[in-house]
């Protein structure tokens, strides 16, 4: 008996290492999309907005994930506010982009009616689940076209890691089970506070809020600065920044993505506070120049047009790049009540900043 349990076990073991060693099976990547601002609110709240992409979790409906069929090139996964009462919808990746399903009927150049006629059509076409009621959005608040059509508006940066097919399971099954009602908070529980949450899903316990830079406020700009220094110690992560342009013709180019402190300083916010805490001001100057001024986008960054995303669509294969990932975070499934203390319970504000 024991024998015969020891060659089940045996078989077993051979059976789940074929299936986990198996090229194109285990690995996946994601990215970070940091999306610069755009308008009169991106003017005065120039911290843009943060969204996450994934290759091998797509959409069955704007609120429900399965993993992705051959050929299909994921979703992307951000939280809005008073998006139907939901706290995150995914939208498949050409369409968020560029608001048509086909890459090569992107237009070079729009005007407004041009924008407005795509994205009302893929609402009409895909967006039915989300109710007739959907608001365009306004000066305050966005709408559902900030999720369709994202590059007429603004230029946005992917920085593309490497995951895991097990990892992306597991947070496909925590947030179909999980409720996903809207409580949107732009100080604390904002779309970067999102892809925060996300990433510790990946990394645990990795990335956290800092008193500095930007006041413990979580900013699309820091969070890609806080992967940019985890890859740097872990190589195996295998971190690429690629730029997806703004398309041009609908609105002006798009702005740079800033943090707290360095847009109370740029837009001049903190003179008034000089008058009201010159100590205050201080802090904020100081934090500026200490801790606020760091760049994100390296210089050779690779540009991706609408008919050439594979750079950040398509993995090359591991094992015959002979770059396979060694990190254990990588290469061990995410236990499950990890995962789920990861995305419920956002890690405290630190004083220091995380690794």
């Amino acid at each position: 008996m024991q024998l015969l349990s020891h060659k089940r076990l045996t078989l077993f073991g051979i059976i789940a290492a074929c299936i986990l060693l198996a090229p194109g099976r285990l690995f996946s990547q994601a990215a970070i999309l940091i999306e610069e601002p755009y308008g009169v609110f991106g003017e005065l709240n120039p911290t843009g907005h943060a969204a996450f992409y994934f290759e091998h979790i797509c959409a069955e409906t704007p609120t429900h994930l399965r993993h992705c069929l051959p050929g299909e090139p994921g979703i992307v996964l951000s939280r809005y506010k008073g998006i139907a009462g939901y706290d995150w919808i995914a939208i498949p990746l050409v369409p968020y982009l560029y608001a048509v399903e086909d890459p090569a009927l992107v237009p070079t150049h729009v005007d407004q009616d041009t924008v407005d006629r795509l994205r009302d059509h893929y609402r009409e076409l895909r967006l039915a689940d989300l109710g007739d009621n959907l608001p365009k959005g306004n000066f305050i608040n966005g709408g559902w076209t900030e999720m369709v059509g994202v590059s007429y508006d603004r230029r946005m940066y992917a920085f593309r890691f490497d995951t895991t097919i097990v990892q992306d399971n597991a947070l496909i099954a925590y947030l179909n089970a999980s409720p996903n009602h809207s409580h949107f908070n732009i100080l604390f529980n904002n779309c970067a506070d999102f892809d925060r949450l996300i990433l510790n899903f990946y990394f645990p316990h990795k990335f956290g809020r800092t008193l500095l830079p930007d006041a413990g406020i979580t900013t699309p700009k820091h969070l890609a600065y806080s992967l940019q220094k985890y890859a740097a110690k872990h190589p195996e992560t295998d971190l690429a920044v690629f730029a997806i342009p703004q398309v041009p013709g609908y609105r002006r180019n798009s702005n740079s993505t800033d943090g707290v402190a360095e847009s109370l300083i740029k837009r001049g916010y903190f003179l008034p506070i000089i008058v009201l805490n010159p100590y205050v001001a201080g802090g904020i100057l100081a934090d500026y120049l200490i801790r606020g001024r760091y760049p994100i986008i390296p210089r050779d960054t690779v540009v991706l047009q609408p008919t050439d995303l594979q750079p950040m669509t398509e993995m090359l294969d591991p094992v015959l790049t002979e770059s396979m990932p060694q990190n254990e975070n990588l290469l061990k499934p995410l236990p499950s009540a990890q995962a789920i203390d990861a995305l419920k319970n956002p890690l405290p504000p630190s004083p220091a900043a995380q690794n």
